[in-house]
């Protein structure tokens, strides 16, 4: 097979990309390098070569029918390009719907013109607003969302829903809830700058990388931070490796959440990384959020069920990998 993976250069592009790879999968990467990093590509055309690994520097929102173009018979694509900053996104709106929206609209038009009917869509549980449950499924209203970030994902989850109604795509949105973790070798990882990641912001303050700042609503939980969801970025790439497999079956569109399925507080993930580091950390409570959810858990049977997916790293595997990562590449890619 022969996979289009866009966001190529980012955290959760490059892993899925080197996973497919290696599953014996020719892979076309595409990513702007706006934040998305050049180096992981590179890495992977340097380890599978030019035959098996090729990438572009170039906008889906303007350039991506010359990938199409260059590339015939793609037989499905992967797309995790996206801007996913909730606090940048309050400040930039037309940012994320430029972006989030106006870049699927150019790639469902690339896909079409070229006859690719298969799309697993990398997504979001913020699609689901201030959430009714606290564990979460997938026939949870999809309430208004509450910031752009979450309003842009929606979005474009519709304007796939409609590209699939009128041209016959077949997709699979995958609802994330919070990620944490590097590649089971720590070879690649997060590498934003700075990192808006509670895991990743704790490991990078343990090594004395950066300060650490707390920023929570106090809300009613037993210790007064909010509960959440928190899921290696292994797991969540072998999640869509199996929806990849689930349409390449013939499977009908759908979405599915990715989570744990358990939830651990704000200060309970603090409190391990600093007994995994051996590091207690000094703690300053930076600007505190509006509208946080007390707790927001993913129900992730039906993607157990229908994909045969089971989450299998724990929280420590995710802290040791995310300090090893950190420790060969503290400022994440250089270039």
């Amino acid at each position: 097979m022969k996979i289009l993976v866009t966001g190529t250069g980012g955290y959760i592009g490059s892993l899925a990309a080197r996973r497919l790879l290696e599953a014996g999968m020719e892979v076309v990467g595409v990513d702007s390098c706006v934040r998305g990093f050049l180096q992981p590509m590179e890495i992977l055309r340097k380890e599978y070569g030019e035959k098996k690994f090729r990438y572009y520097k170039k906008d889906i929102r303007t350039e991506i029918d010359s990938v199409f173009a260059s590339e015939p018979s793609i037989d499905a694509v992967m797309h995790f390009a996206a801007l996913c900053n909730v606090g940048e996104s309050e400040q930039s709106p037309n940012l994320y719907f430029d972006n989030n929206v106006g870049g699927v609209v150019s790639l469902l038009d690339a896909m079409k013109q070229a006859g690719v009917a298969k799309l697993v869509f990398s997504s979001t549980c913020a699609t689901y607003g201030n959430p009714e449950q606290e564990v979460i499924s997938e026939t949870h209203p999809q309430n208004a969302p509450t910031s752009p970030y979450g309003e842009s994902k929606a979005m474009a989850e519709r304007v796939i829903d409609w590209y699939g109604k009128l041209f016959g795509l077949r997709s699979v949105k995958m609802r994330y809830f919070n990620i944490c973790g590097a590649a089971d070798d720590s070879l690649f990882g997060d590498s934003k700058k700075p990192s808006f990641h509670l895991m990743q912001n704790a490991v990078r303050a343990t090594m004395g990388i950066a300060p650490f700042v707390l920023n929570y609503t106090e809300v009613d939980t037993p210790d007064g931070s909010p509960i959440r969801d928190y899921i290696n970025v292994e797991d969540l790439v072998d999640a869509h490796i199996k929806a990849l497999d689930y349409l390449e079956s013939g499977g009908e569109s759908d979405v599915f959440n990715l989570g744990t399925g358990t939830g651990n507080s704000v200060f309970e993930i603090v409190t391990e990384v600093e007994r995994i580091m051996g590091v207690e950390l000094e703690k300053s409570v930076g600007e505190r959020r509006g509208g946080d959810a007390n707790i927001a858990v993913a129900d992730n049977r039906k993607a157990k069920e229908l994909l045969g997916w089971e989450p299998k790293r724990s929280l420590e595997e995710s802290v040791r990998s995310l300090a090893k990562w950190y420790e060969s590449r503290p400022n994440g890619w250089d270039y």
